[in-house]
This record gives structure tokens, C-alpha cells and sequence, in this order.
């Protein structure tokens, strides 16, 4: 059985590619002129990809946090582990709004006209946010160490 501690990190680069890739794709198709709200190919690609986005987060912010309380009960405390639980909350809870948002938008089946540059720079600013909290968590593994089994070196 997989100790729980391991699945957050397993989990934690699924959200992280998927908000880059769904700003890439979308931001793409904003110059080609095509509608990302509507249900056609790059339309229903996108909103799936926003939909994983948001249900990989939450995932993995669940995982974080049985992850975070397995270091404390292992004496582990930390304002980094603080900030990057906050921002991966912040972070999971946004992507599933905005999975929920796009998954409307594509049921209803609307160009949203002029207003459409705003679906990349939502998830330009997304992708800002998980990179912050990605941070934050590579502070916790490679500065503090946690929950990561140490080695001897040389000896």
C-alpha cells in the first residue's frame, strides 16, 4: 500500500501541467479567432482539460493536507508549510470554480465575443498561482525536507 504522505506528491503535477497546457491551448485559439465556450474540437478540449484541472487539484489539496498533518504528527512545523497549504487551497478551490464556470459556459454553447480574452488571462493568472504554490512546495522537499526519507552521502 502507498504510505499517504506520497500520494500529494504523485498527484501534484497533473493540476500543475493541465493549467499550463489548458492557458497554452486557449490562449492559441484566441489568436486563431477560435471559441473556446462553444462545443466544437478546441472548445470541448479545453473545458475538459479546465474540468481535470479543477478535480486534480482538489485531489491533490486533500492529499497535501494528510500529507501535512503526517509531518506535524512526526514533529514537523513550518511557516513555508503554512503559505503552501494556504496558496494550495486558494489554488484548488479556483480551478474547480473555474472548471465549473467553463463547463457552463460550454453547456450553454455562447461565444462570448470580446470578453473571450479574458477566459486566457484567467488561466495566465491560474498558472501564476499554482507556480506560486509549486514554490512553496519545492521549498518544503528540497530546503526542509519533508516527508522525504533521508540518505547518507559518502558513507
Amino acid at each position: 500500500m502507498i504510505p499517504v504522505q506520497h500520494i500529494h506528491p504523485m498527484l501534484v503535477h497533473f493540476p500543475i501541467v493541465l493549467i499550463y497546457t489548458l492557458a497554452v491551448i486557449d490562449l492559441v485559439a484566441l489568436v486563431r479567432g477560435n471559441a473556446v465556450t462553444r462545443r466544437s474540437g478546441a472548445g470541448t478540449i479545453s473545458t475538459f482539460l479546465a474540468l481535470a484541472a479543477g478535480a486534480f487539484a482538489i485531489g491533490t489539496w486533500f492529499y497535501g493536507g494528510l500529507a501535512l498533518d503526517h509531518a506535524e504528527a512526526a514533529g514537523f512545523s513550518s511557516d513555508i508549510a503554512e503559505i503552501h497549504e494556504s496558496l494550495g487551497g486558494i489554488t484548488a478551490f479556483a480551478f474547480l470554480i473555474w472548471g465549473v464556470v467553463r463547463l457552463a459556459l460550454w453547456v450553454r454553447n455562447r461565444e462570448l465575443g470580446p470578453a473571450a480574452v479574458a477566459v486566457p488571462v484567467i488561466e495566465v493568472a491560474g498558472a501564476v498561482l499554482v507556480s506560486a504554490t509549486a514554490y512553496y512546495g519545492g521549498l518544503l522537499v528540497y530546503d526542509l525536507g519533508v516527508n522525504v526519507a533521508k540518505t547518507a552521502i559518502g558513507g
